[in-house]
């Protein structure tokens, strides 16, 4: 059996790819049959797997080590490429909605194969194209940017992932340098953070008026694939975290504070749950993985089946190094039915955070890879998160065997960090928002708007008098923003429904396992809503979801209160 390390990179020669994909078009066009339009599909959609099989062993090896100058003068190809693909994808799904045999395809694949064409078409046209190159190279430039960190702290040299262990000390001194450490970089680096994301803005405002839209806000929905809800939708779920979160977040700080013996939270306290210490995993990397498989053998016959599987194929590349781009994602490689795992391991808790997270999205598109066709494989983002939120929670009853006897204080710290993420992940989007809504602001503008947005969503944070921090510059080290704008409330509506299958498996663990094997199952053959209706949970949207969830936690946290 093949390792990743064996896995073949082939640089798609674009030239050859459009030929013979323009011929494939054609001839889906002429089909005079159903069967024989669906048998072009098929070449079609190997094509495609041809291609991402490609990108994604490019991505995954460029940013496990970004001074590998082979890999990165392959992104740099990619981000060139890319957009040509895409427009081979838009003539592609143009001639999908079109077929006179529409009917007999969405008997075969459902509706939303058409929804998501129509999107797809939406957000591109060969005007755009080299704006869309510009896009990608920018992006590419802030992903450099921030894995180039190289930061003196204490006499080490370390990563911005490095950090981490520091940010949870014991010594309040030693927290407050690390925050210092990585604001620090932030700052002598912000005048190109600022560039780049000037850049972008504008970049992104202009393929979106030459799309026919009024500003990226809207185009950034179409591309987000927002299917059966709105701007409008996403503002009532925003007010619903205002309404009923920020509350129970503040006065969780405040049980934080008087557990840790902090009479006046700072930003450096947020990360310390405990006066003894945030809880360790108890064993280095490979011991966590050994755990991890027996823990998912455990679970399911299913889970064991696909850990095993990741970590036969060697498809994990879990600690943090230099030159190793910051945070984790799961990606999958068609051609090798393969999905990939990537993180930054510290030794703090969030090392076992990130193995469920991103085993929850691996073995979802585990489950749905053989679903058909490439469209289905993942679904949308926000439905996409619930399985790796939702991992997070089914995973606690083996926590004792990453933690001990501080597996409930995990647990309890975990459910605290899934409330308090809540407000923060509403505050990015609505940052988002206002920005793209006036492009012309300048970065002292935005970074003013940052610190409103903070004052709605999360009154109390204090920064200590950080000069780049209080000047609204926190947003910066978010990923999402510059690389996936629109994604990051994807987390938040996922978090919700992850908090509904966590609540479920409280009274009857089999069952919810049971709807959430099915929803992995699913892939991306439904939309987000009918995903949620599927998985019996309660849309994020509709009225009294959030405000009953958090009664619930509430009232769980004074039942289970560790001091």
């Amino acid at each position: 059996m093949l390792t990743f390390e064996e896995y073949e990179y082939t640089r798609p020669d674009i030239e050859k790819l459009q030929t013979e994909f323009k011929t494939a078009l054609e001839q889906f066009k002429q089909a005079n049959t159903f069967v024989e339009q669906a048998e072009i599909m098929e070449h079609i959609n190997r094509l495609t797997s041809d291609f991402s099989t490609a990108e994604n062993i490019m991505y995954i090896r460029s940013s496990i080590d970004t001074n590998d100058s082979f890999y990165q003068d392959e992104r740099e190809y990619f981000d060139v490429i890319g957009p040509q693909f895409q427009a081979l994808q838009s003539d592609y799904y143009q001639a999908v909605i079109s077929t006179p045999f529409r009917a007999q395809l969405e008997d075969k694949w459902g509706p939303q194969l058409f929804k998501l064409a129509e999107n797809a078409i939406h957000s591109y046209s060969d005007e755009v194209l080299p704006l869309l190159q510009q896009e990608n190279q920018l992006v590419s430039e802030y992903s450099n940017l921030v894995a180039s960190a190289q930061i003196e702290f204490h006499g080490k040299t370390l990563t911005l992932a490095q950090l981490g262990p520091f940010k949870e000390s014991l010594d309040r001194s030693v927290r407050k340098d690390a925050m210092n450490a990585t604001a620090d970089f932030y700052a002598s680096n912000e005048d190109h953070f600022d560039r780049i994301f000037d850049r972008l803005v504008a970049v992104r405002h202009e393929i979106a008026t030459t799309l026919g839209f009024k500003n990226f806000t809207e185009l950034g929905y179409v591309r987000m694939n927002r299917i059966g809800y709105d701007a409008h939708m996403m503002k009532h779920f925003r007010d619903q975290i205002r309404t009923y979160v920020v509350p129970l977040a503040e006065k969780i700080r405040g049980m934080q504070s008087r557990r840790i013996g902090i009479s006046q939270m700072k930003f450096y306290d947020e990360p310390l749950h405990y006066p003894e210490g945030n809880p360790q995993p108890k064993g280095s990397p490979e011991w966590i993985l050994e755990n991890g498989q027996k823990m998912y053998q455990e679970l399911s016959r299913e889970t064991g089946r696909f850990f095993d599987y990741m970590k036969r194929k060697n498809l994990l590349d879990l600690v943090a190094k230099k030159g190793k781009e910051a945070g984790g994602y799961c990606t999958f490689i068609d051609n090798y039915d393969s999905p990939f795992i990537f993180s930054n391991f510290n030794g703090t808790s969030s090392d076992i955070d990130v193995l469920t997270h991103e085993a929850g999205h691996a073995f979802q598109v585990y489950s749905s890879r053989s679903i058909g066709i490439p469209e289905y494989i993942w679904p949308t983002t926000e439905a996409a998160e619930i399985h790796s939120m939702s991992m997070e929670f089914f995973t606690w009853y083996w926590m004792d065997q990453f933690f001990g006897n501080d597996a409930d204080r995990y647990r309890y710290a975990h459910l605290l960090e899934s409330v308090l993420f809540l407000p923060y992940g509403v505050a990015v989007d609505e940052f988002q928002q206002r920005i793209y809504d006036n492009p012309d602001m300048t970065p002292s503008e935005r970074k003013a708007v940052w610190k409103d947005i903070e004052t709605i969503y999360l009154p109390n944070r204090d920064y200590d008098g950080q000069p780049y921090l209080e000047q609204g510059g926190f947003w910066q080290r978010q990923g999402h923003v510059y690389e996936a704008p629109f994604y990051y409330i994807d987390y938040a509506l996922a978090q919700i429904c992850a908090l509904q299958f966590w609540q479920r498996s409280l009274h009857d663990f089999d069952e919810a396992w049971t709807d959430y094997l099915a929803l992995c199952q699913l892939g991306g053959s439904k939309s987000f809503l009918e995903l949620v209706t599927t998985a019996h949970l309660r849309s994020p949207f509709e009225d009294g979801t959030v405000e009953s969830l958090m009664d619930f936690i509430g009232e769980w946290l004074v039942d289970h209160q560790i001091s």
